[in-house]
């Protein structure tokens, strides 16, 4: 009985180390994402503290310069912000692009497999009627023989 090879379990392979990479750039640009949505939450967080000084240097008293700094601080904050919103955004977009890769890496994938699949019933089919060919003849030699 021979054994099953098939044909393009090269092919397969390589698109399973595809399949691997790609899961691989996917979790970078996942990690990536909570990272630039973490520096944006941090962000907020500073924001939100400017503001409270900002609030208690109006409400204590008249010191414009003190005024004058958290309003300049506030104001960059923002501006910060805007940037790490766009960052963020971008991260998002890259993301969903590695996840768009990896579908289709794993279509890919499972296609080559299901082909290996099918080979490999095909070649069962082949032995077992090999088997039948050679049951056929030996019944038919034995039958022979009897007579």
């Amino acid at each position: 009985m021979k054994k099953f090879v098939y044909k393009m379990q090269s092919v397969l392979n390589i698109k399973e180390k595809l399949e691997e990479q790609e899961k691989a750039r996917y979790a970078a640009a996942l990690a990536k994402l909570n990272e630039e949505e973490e520096k944006l939450s941090q962000l907020y967080d500073r924001r939100a503290a400017c503001e409270e000084r900002l609030r208690e240097s109006v409400g204590a008293s008249l010191n414009v310069m003190a005024i004058r700094h958290n309003e300049d601080a506030l104001e960059t904050l923002k501006d910060f912000i805007g940037r790490q919103k766009l960052s963020v955004k971008k991260a998002q977009d890259n993301v969903d692009a590695a996840m768009h890769r990896l579908r289709e890496a794993m279509a890919v994938r499972k296609t080559h497999e299901r082909l290996k699949e099918k080979a490999f019933e095909e070649y069962l089919a082949e032995q077992n009627a090999e088997e039948q060919k050679e049951i056929d003849e030996l019944v038919s030699y034995r039958h022979g023989t009897k007579e």
